[in-house]
């Protein structure tokens, strides 16, 4: 049983130190790309920019509750620990949540413009050939 319990330790602190690469992969990678490639037109660029950094600590935040969750359902589940993966995944979705309404300018259970999911038309226009859009 105490193999089980080192081996969720390291899961779980492995899944949070992944958190941590990638965001700091996106903070790089989005301002390299935002100065290198925005020469002229910073100000336009910085929308994309902003909206990039967004997703990398959204995808990190998520990460980091799954560490959370694992962490206290299989080596200490107790009432305060789960109450206190309570109180952070409580932060975290709210965190998540402003992110979400900083980036696409709505809640995550709001309709895009359209019509359609936001998710949806997102990926419809990612797809999308350039010079169809």
């Amino acid at each position: 049983m105490e193999n089980l319990h080192t081996w969720v330790d390291l899961v779980s602190r492995f899944i949070e130190a992944l958190a941590v690469a990638l965001m700091l992969a996106f903070i790089v990678f989005g301002t390299l790309r935002w100065l290198f490639f925005s020469r002229n037109k910073f100000e336009e660029a910085y929308g994309a920019y902003r909206a990039d950094l967004g997703k990398g600590l959204l995808v990190g935040l998520e990460l980091l509750v799954a560490a959370d969750i694992i962490r206290t359902v299989a080596l200490d589940l107790t009432l305060a620990n789960i109450e206190t993966l309570a109180a952070l995944v409580l932060v975290r979705t709210f965190l998540g949540w402003t992110l979400n309404l900083d980036i696409e300018g709505r809640w995550p259970w709001q309709k895009t413009p359209g019509g359609g999911a936001s998710t949806a038309a997102g990926r419809e226009e990612a797809t999308a050939p350039a010079g169809s859009r």
